[in-house]
């Protein structure tokens, strides 16, 4: 009885092992389909419109293309120049110009399909942060006191020219006004996936 024992249990263990082994190996795991674009691929997109943060308002829509090749495992792809929508989710205007952009879905030759991504970078932009954790894109600028610094300086330099201190407060609405975002259209952005796209094969 005791030996029977011993053998079930060892049986027990094995089978547990195995099981185990499965969760944890990649190998063992069941693979994702092979018509599936992983999450974690990072891709280039073109904007088709104008994004301003003096302008843009949450909820307002926008388009960019596909600037690259999406390809599956299985070589089923997504071409360049394929269309992808989005909507804006969250902007801040002036000083600290903030945008926040989200996209919906993109075209495929099947269809249009659900994208969940996060935009990581905006290339060949000196005058832009690149985005944080959220994928909020931020304007590099001076900080609050240089440009009130700034603007006293303008204010000295339009007294001392004449008196004309209403010079200084132009400057100081210039510079206060000139800190708003924006992203031309064309503007090549970098984009994550932030889950696996799976393309339509019929």
């Amino acid at each position: 009885m005791n030996r029977l024992s011993s053998w079930m249990g060892i049986l027990f263990l094995t089978a547990a092992t195995s099981v185990l082994a499965q969760a944890v190996d990649p190998a063992i795991a069941p693979k994702a389909p092979p018509n599936v674009v992983p999450e974690g691929t990072t891709f280039l997109v073109r904007l088709q419109d104008k994004l301003d943060t003096a302008q843009l308002h949450p909820g307002q829509h926008f388009k960019v293309k596909l600037d690259e090749d999406l390809i599956a495992a299985n070589g089923k792809m997504i071409p360049r120049g394929k269309s992808i929508k989005g909507h804006v989710s969250s902007v801040e205007h002036g000083l600290h110009a903030r945008l926040l952009l989200s996209f919906d879905e993109i075209e495929t030759r099947r269809g249009w399909v659900a994208l969940i991504a996060t935009v990581i970078g905006v290339p060949n932009e000196r005058g832009l942060k690149a985005p944080g954790s959220e994928g909020e894109i931020e304007r590099k600028g001076t900080s609050v006191k240089q440009t009130v610094e700034d603007a006293a300086v303008a204010a000295a330099a339009g007294t001392g020219a004449g008196g004309a201190s209403g010079a200084g407060a132009g400057a100081m609405a210039s510079l206060l006004a000139n800190r708003d975002l924006r992203l031309e259209k064309g503007t090549t952005l970098e984009v994550r996936l932030d889950r696996a796209l799976q393309i339509p094969s019929h």
